[in-house]
């Protein structure tokens, strides 16, 4: 039997002119009902505030959760990808990478409830363009490829990417050294047109001395991807992300689309933003050691106050196909950001390599007779 919370959601996702789904429409902060065209307002907060929940309640919240037996989960034995699928599909394709699946529901699952969503702001129409100029503008790619994938992109399916973003404080104990340069004078020889002469240079040297201190970070919004759906790289680029158009998460905005849940815990996704510090901590360091030249020979870093915003990010996705190969490709739904895999072209790269060859022979026949 479905939960109060449950039954809410499904009331809410229905049209209140004729009874039809409603649907989140890419945009607005509305749904639209694609069978009488009737649209209903999603509630807004007033003055919401985007904040983070700390990272070790946000954690053990996790493993006190119930097992929530009206949530699917559909894991695809091709690319690993996990998404939250509708109660009465039956089978589909994969949106990450075409494979044909069959869904079964995975009852007694966990589902952890996202705190922000970034609702989609480009629809599919608008994502086929981006997706057709980002194909016209692939310098390297076959002249033939636009002409031979050209309806791939009505394939596009939307999807809600998992992302946490880490809040955290940094005291950092260090021992290093600091460099400082100072100068002498040396005399050498040299042979000029035969002759022998004595000359004077200023020559620099490093004195180094002991240092040791202790400096303090503050980070906002770590960015981790926490899918293994799409490549690591792909993930990364995709942003910058509008986040001053987050939402507080509203299963609303949700309908049309796919939701994939995170893949990456949030324990491991900390570990990765703690890497993303350490550049920025050693920075600090060597601001704090001063002179001209700075050692970090030791480093001891705390981590406090650490905070968590788990989030769902939009995306179009979809792959085409050319010469037999698979191509993925995906679409920041926020900004428009097309990054994707692309064949390249053998003619071209040999037409270039031959190119830069005449030129450089070129130059180098003007600089002999110049001579």
């Amino acid at each position: 039997m479905a939960d109060v919370k449950t039954v809410q959601v499904n009331e809410s996702l229905k049209c209140g002119g004729c009874g039809a789904m409603l649907f989140f429409k890419p945009g607005t902060l509305s749904m639209q009902c694609d069978h009488c065209g009737q649209t209903s307002n999603i509630e807004q907060e007033q003055n919401e505030k985007i904040i983070s929940v700390d990272l070790d309640e946000f954690i053990s919240g996790i493993a006190a959760l119930p097992p929530n037996n009206e949530v699917k989960m559909v894991v695809c034995t091709n690319c690993g990808s996990q998404t939250v699928m509708d109660a009465f599909l039956s089978a589909d394709k994969c949106a990450f990478c075409t494979s044909p699946l069959v869904v079964k529901a995975d009852s007694g699952r966990q589902y952890v409830p996202p705190h922000y969503v970034l609702p989609f702001d480009i629809g599919k129409e608008q994502g086929i363009d981006f997706f057709n100029k980002w194909l016209k503008g692939l310098w390297w790619a076959p002249n033939d490829l636009a002409k031979k994938v050209n309806g791939s992109a009505s394939a596009l399916t939307g999807v809600y990417l998992p992302y946490f973003t880490y809040d955290t404080d940094t005291t950092t104990h260090y021992t290093g050294e600091r460099g400082q340069y100072y100068y002498t004078d040396e005399t050498y020889t040299e042979t000029v047109n035969g002759q022998t002469q004595t000359k004077t240079r200023r020559v620099r040297h490093t004195s180094w001395s002991y240092a040791s201190g202790t400096v303090n970070c503050e980070f906002k919004n770590l960015e981790v991807p926490a899918s293994h759906s799409l490549p690591a790289k792909t993930l990364q680029k995709l942003g910058p992300w509008n986040f001053g158009k987050l939402k507080k998460f509203n299963e609303q905005y949700l309908s049309g689309f796919r939701s994939e849940t995170y893949q990456v815990s949030p324990e491991s996704g900390f570990e990765q933003a703690q890497a993303q510090t350490v550049n920025t901590i050693h920075d600090t360091i060597r601001d704090d050691i001063g002179g001209d030249e700075q050692r970090i020979n030791d480093t001891d870093t705390d981590y406090n106050n650490n905070a968590v915003k788990y989030l769902l990010l939009p995306a179009w996705v979809s792959a085409y196909t050319y010469n037999n190969k698979l191509y993925q490709f995906t679409i920041n739904a926020s900004t428009g950001e097309v990054i994707g895999e692309r064949p390249l072209s053998a003619i071209k790269i040999v037409m270039a390599i031959l190119l830069a060859i005449a030129l450089i022979a070129a130059g180098v026949l003007l600089l002999n007779n110049a001579q």
